[in-house]
């Protein structure tokens, strides 16, 4: 009996293996752990609250070259060595800071592009105290570099996706989007030929405001504003794959919060771009010490990670663009 039990067993964990999609094979390689790992550094005092042109800021910039180059993904065209240099003027003081660009050449469609973007910066220190970003937003850079692996893992195994994927880190979130704000007017891939953009920004954390506590949800902002096709996407993969509850009380036109206005999204959707803004809601802790990656749901981060991932396949594999909505 135990022999026919094992068996079975065995027969069905062949099946499950069997009935996965390409996708789910490679977003399994997004791990908590990994996840978890890379955020204690990130988010670690070292980086000194990676203030927009200060030493922690430059310490992250690094930190985030040296994972694409491990991980063999190529720099961006047009960057220095992943480097897109600029100088910014922050309160009458020129800052020089750059975005880190990688990207992934598409297979069929190499001149359309998916953009995956998260702010690399943050506040720094106030007060002797380090701000050290934790949710804001080392989770959505974390996320970036998982998702890079996995669609990295996929072209070593022959399923590169058909169009390109850029992953943009961007500087001078937190002094006014100003880092996104550059690359959108100057763009190291054309902006008509930027399919999407799905930006990441505080998805580690649980809103503690949420009248339902169920940690399974994200916040999703923007994804009908422009191409009902990319809402109608998203839901249909997190339906397949992550069953997340997916909420959308900050993408009222009317919501007193703003957010479709407040993160890098914004710059892009200022140019006719289709975006989604993944966000899990502000705490007690937005822009103070306590953002630590003690606090972060690292399961929920895990689960938050493989939709934008199975929504940047879709959109990457699929035969046609996803297309704008009609203006009336």
């Amino acid at each position: 009996m135990r022999k026919l039990f094992l068996a079975l067993a065995i027969f069905t964990c062949l099946v499950c293996n069997a009935q996965k999609t390409i996708a789910e094979k490679f977003a399994d390689t997004i791990d908590e752990n990994e996840l978890k790992a890379m955020l204690y550094v990130y988010a670690s005092d070292y980086f000194g609250g990676r203030e927009t042109g200060e030493r922690g800021q430059k310490i992250a910039v690094d930190f985030l070259k040296d994972y694409y180059i491990n991980q063999g993904i190529a720099p961006a065209t047009g960057t220095e060595d992943y480097f897109q240099k600029m100088q910014l003027t922050i309160k009458e003081k020129v800052i020089n800071t750059e975005n880190v660009v990688a990207i992934i050449l598409g297979s069929e469609i190499p001149n359309e592009y998916i953009v995956i973007s998260a702010h690399l910066d943050h506040i720094g220190t106030r007060n002797g105290e380090v701000n050290n970003g934790a949710d804001d937003d080392g989770s959505g850079t974390v996320a970036i570099l998982e998702i890079a692996e996995a669609f990295n893992m996929a072209v070593k195994n022959g399923h590169g996706p058909k169009r390109s994927i850029v992953f943009l880190h961007v500087t001078g979130e937190e002094k006014g989007l100003l880092g996104s704000n550059y690359y959108t007017n100057n763009p190291l891939y054309p902006l008509e030929e930027t399919v999407a953009n799905l930006n990441i920004d505080m998805i580690g954390r649980l809103d503690p405001k949420r009248e339902n506590k169920d940690p399974n949800y994200i916040y999703l902002i923007g994804s009908d504003r422009l191409s009902h096709e990319l809402h109608e996407i998203s839901e249909d993969m997190n339906t397949k794959y992550t069953q997340l509850k997916l909420d959308y009380i900050f993408n009222r036109v009317e919501d007193p919060n703003r957010f479709y206005y407040r993160s890098d999204h914004y710059n892009f959707a200022k140019n006719n771009i289709p975006v989604i803004f993944y966000f899990n809601g502000t705490h007690e802790d937005y822009h103070r010490p306590g953002d630590t990656p003690d606090k972060i749901n690292y399961a929920i981060l895990e689960k938050r990670t493989k939709l934008i991932f199975h929504t940047a396949w879709e959109l990457a594999n699929r035969n046609e663009r996803i297309k704008l909505n009609v203006k009336l």
